[in-house]
């Protein structure tokens, strides 16, 4: 972790208009193309909403305005930054569950189960003491064409967040609705746009997904 230089900073006017607004949150909401990611992930016996989770959390690691977090009067950079999402329990009520990041497909998946089993059976939806993360939640009964996420205005929460819903045929291709939420004082909908450009990449052509079956 780091701290930003304001005095230097290109973006501090924006930073400093931004930070005082009663809500400066903005969101984007964007059907993303599943047809080539979704075959292989389900060859391969894994989750789906797993694989969504590692895909948005690479992608939001290789932008650089996805790692501001707004600390105070401060602007703080982390090195890394990890998914948090949401998952339903037995008793149809959502529990929390944060992932430790890893750029291996395979290695973030493997860990991946374990958490969410341990956060199945000691589910909480406590506020995280640390703001390196990235919060998620599926929607799979709706494929929605807007969202909005809920969140604290003070002090200012600078984490963004991401959700998807349900999956639908759009002729021969596989879409997903998604929302991508951000602080207008540390991104703009530039960053968010080059997240979605980057994020088809990935979607369009998956090849960190390796084509055999593995063992989890």
């Amino acid at each position: 972790m780091r701290y930003i230089n304001l005095e230097t900073w290109p973006r501090r006017e924006h930073f400093e208009v931004f930070r005082t607004w009663e809500y400066p949150h903005f969101n984007m909401c964007a059907n993303v193309d599943l047809t080539a990611f979704y075959p292989p992930v389900k060859k391969l016996g894994m989750s789906i909403n797993v694989a969504i989770i590692y895909v948005l959390a690479r992608t939001a690691n290789e932008i650089p305005e996805f790692h501001y977090r707004i600390r105070g009067e401060e602007v703080i950079v982390h090195e890394v930054v990890k998914p948090s999402s949401t998952f339903l329990t037995d008793g149809d009520i959502f529990t929390f569950c944060t992932f430790e990041y890893d750029v291996d497909f395979i290695k973030f998946v493997t860990k991946a189960q374990a958490h969410i089993a341990n956060s199945l059976e000691n589910p909480s939806v406590e506020d995280p003491d640390n703001d390196d993360l990235l919060f998620m939640t599926s929607i799979p009964w709706v494929s929605f064409t807007s969202f909005m996420h809920p969140l604290k205005l003070n002090p200012a929460d600078s984490v963004p967040r991401f959700a998807w819903g349900k999956f639908f045929r759009q002729g021969d291709a596989m879409m997903m609705p998604l929302s991508v939420q951000g602080h207008h004082a540390v991104m703009d909908g530039l960053h968010v746009g080059k997240f979605y450009e980057r994020l088809d990449g990935y979607l369009c052509n998956p090849d960190f997904i390796p084509g055999e079956p593995h063992p989890l």
